[in-house]
C-alpha cells in the first residue's frame, strides 16, 4: 500500500517546512497543489524529495476543485493507495510510529475512511483543546468520484456505506490556533467570503460559526503530551516556534472586498478589529449587538439567548 499525503497550499511558509519534514517520516509521497504562492512556499516544497508539486490554476477559493486536483495527482501513483488529506498546519501526532492501528490501515479495504481527532494547539505550544468529533483525514482509494463543495468540504470521497476506522492513539496536531492573530485574520476572511458568496446565511449564524474558539470549554483543554511532539524534535524538527507577521494575507483581500462592495455590506459582521483604515460603518445598535454576541458565545444555544436571536432576525440579523 502506497501512502500519499495531499495538501493544498497558498502562502504557508510559516509552517510548511515543519509539515513536510514531519510528513516525510511516514508518507511515501506528498502532493502539494500550490495556488499562486508568493511567499516562497513553492521553493520550500521543491526542497523536499518526496514532494510532487502541481499547480492549482484557479483564481477563486474552491475547496472541491482543489481536492479533485489533488486526488487526480495522487492517483497517478501506481498500485493500492492510502491517501491522507492534510492542510499544511496539520501534523500527525508522533505516536504514529508506535501505533499498531496506524500500521494496520494498510490492510483496510478500498473505500474505507480514516477518522482522527484534532488536537488544536494553543498559543505557546504547551496545551491544546480537543473537539468532540473525529474528522475524516484518510481514505483507502477505490477510485470514487469526489464532488466536493466550495467551502468546508469533506476532503475525500466518503460513500454512505463506507467503513470507518479510527486509530485512537494517533491524532492530528492542528496549529491554526497557535497563532491567534493569524487565525482571527482567517476567520474574518471566512465571514466576508460567506457574506458575498452565500448571502442566505445570517450575520448571527456567521458570528457563532466563526467565533467558536472564543468559548472553548475549559474541560476540553489538555496539556500537550510530550510524546506527541518529542520524537519529531529528536529528528531536529522545530515544533514550537510560531512566527508572527504585521499583516496576514487574508487582511489584504478583506480590505479589497470592503473597497469593492462598500463597508456597509459587511457592517453586521464582527470583523472590524482588523483596522481597515477607519472604515468601520457600525452604529451604536450594531456595536451593542456585537457586544451581546460576544457575551453569549458561551452557551448561545440556551433558551433565552435563542429567543433573542430569533427576535433579531427581522432586523437583518
Amino acid at each position: 500500500m502506497t501512502t500519499i499525503v495531499v495538501t493544498p497550499v497558498r502562502n504557508e511558509t510559516w509552517i510548511l517546512d515543519r509539515f513536510l519534514r514531519c510528513a516525510s517520516l511516514w508518507a511515501d509521497h506528498i502532493v502539494i497543489a500550490d495556488q499562486g504562492s508568493t511567499d516562497g512556499s513553492r521553493e520550500i516544497a521543491a526542497r523536499h524529495p518526496k514532494v510532487t508539486l502541481v499547480d492549482n490554476p484557479g483564481a477563486e477559493y474552491d475547496e472541491g476543485a482543489r481536492q479533485r486536483l489533488l486526488l487526480e495527482a495522487a492517483r497517478g501513483f501506481p498500485g493500492p493507495r492510502l491517501i491522507f488529506a492534510l492542510d499544511a498546519d496539520e501534523i500527525l501526532t508522533a505516536t504514529w510510529a508506535e501505533s499498531a492501528a496506524f500500521r494496520g490501515l494498510a490492510d483496510a479495504a478500498p473505500g474505507t475512511v480514516v477518522a482522527m481527532r484534532w488536537a488544536n494547539v494553543l498559543p505557546g505550544v504547551h496545551s491544546c483543546w480537543l473537539p468532540e468529533e473525529d474528522i475524516v483525514f484518510g481514505y483507502v482509494d477505490d477510485g470514487a468520484d469526489h464532488p466536493g463543495e466550495r467551502i468546508h468540504s469533506v476532503r475525500l470521497p466518503v460513500a454512505a456505506s463506507a467503513s470507518s476506522v479510527s486509530p485512537t492513539d494517533v491524532g492530528v496536531l492542528h496549529y491554526q490556533y497557535s497563532n491567534w492573530e493569524r487565525m482571527k485574520s482567517k476567520q474574518r476572511w471566512y465571514q466576508c467570503w460567506e457574506a458575498i458568496n452565500l448571502p442566505h446565511k445570517r450575520p448571527i449564524q456567521l458570528y457563532r460559526q466563526y467565533h467558536h474558539m472564543d468559548a472553548i470549554p475549559p474541560e476540553r483543554i489538555r496539556r500537550l503530551p510530550e510524546r506527541w511532539i518529542a520524537p519529531y524534535e529528536a529528528e531536529g524538527i522545530d515544533m514550537r516556534s510560531i512566527p508572527e507577521q504585521a499583516q496576514y494575507p487574508w487582511d489584504e483581500e478583506v480590505a479589497g472586498w470592503i473597497r469593492t462592495y462598500g463597508a456597509k455590506r459587511f457592517a453586521k459582521l464582527d470583523i472590524w478589529d482588523g483596522g481597515w483604515e477607519g472604515a468601520d460603518p457600525r452604529g451604536p445598535l450594531t456595536r451593542a449587538v456585537h457586544r451581546w454576541l460576544r457575551a453569549t458565545q458561551d452557551g448561545y444555544d440556551r433558551g433565552r439567548t435563542r429567543l433573542v436571536q430569533r427576535a433579531l432576525i427581522p432586523f437583518g440579523w
